[in-house]
């Protein structure tokens, strides 16, 4: 009887509502203090599909995402839209972040239309920032919390590193001298936008389950 109560208290289950890899794999270390809950991704629902991204903002895309899969599965689902902002390319490539180059863009293809457009400004006009906006839907599908983060810093020339994904290898953090795509995981997910995100959504997560 002991070991089904166990079993109770650690089904809780929450979605990542996402088939990023890189994402899931981000989201699952930063929320590995919740050995309660039982957490999914997109991948266990092979026979789900998605909403199309519509959004103007990260906090739309991210809202769309959340609310769509959680009253589809009925399950408690977060989802994360994010992207790199450059104020003197008017914000690009913003939301089209994953696929400024194109709908079948790979992040390298995404990466070297950036540093094409780029290639003309100063050091005074690569400064950038990574935003992320999450988003919680309770399971009839209804928006429960949204937050957002930025990480702000700036973009190199040239790629360095060989970690990381997306537009990693040309992001440096201010205060800090490796590019996102350098720098260990685990500190990176300590000071991303992404863990800045959900750290202000942590104490709505931990109330779900008591």
């Amino acid at each position: 009887m002991e070991k089904d109560n166990n079993v109770e208290e650690r089904s809780f289950q929450i979605l990542i509502a996402s088939k990023n890899v890189h994402k899931i794999r981000e989201l699952r270390s930063m929320l590995q203090r919740f050995s309660q809950f039982d957490i999914l991704s997109l991948h266990d629902f092979p026979k789900y599909v998605p909403p199309e991204e519509t959004g103007s903002t990260f906090k739309e895309n991210a809202t769309i995402k959340a609310t769509h899969a959680a009253k589809e599965l009925g399950v408690w689902a977060i989802a994360d839209d994010s992207g790199l902002v450059v104020p003197s390319l008017n914000g690009k490539p913003g939301v089209f972040s994953a696929r400024f180059a194109g709908p079948n863009a790979s992040d390298m293809d995404n990466r070297k239309k950036l540093l094409s457009m780029m290639q003309n400004l100063n050091e005074n006009d690569r400064d950038a920032y990574f935003e992320c906006s999450i988003a919680l839907a309770s399971p009839n599908g209804e928006l429960h919390k949204i937050v957002t983060a930025n990480c702000e810093g700036s973009l190199l020339a040239a790629e360095r590193g060989g970690g990381g994904f997306g537009y990693d290898p040309l992001f440096i953090k201010h205060e800090y001298s490796k590019t996102f795509a350098e720098l260990e995981e685990s500190i990176k997910n300590q000071i991303s936008h992404r863990r800045k995100a959900l750290d202000k959504i942590l104490v709505t997560l931990e109330s779900l389950s008591c």
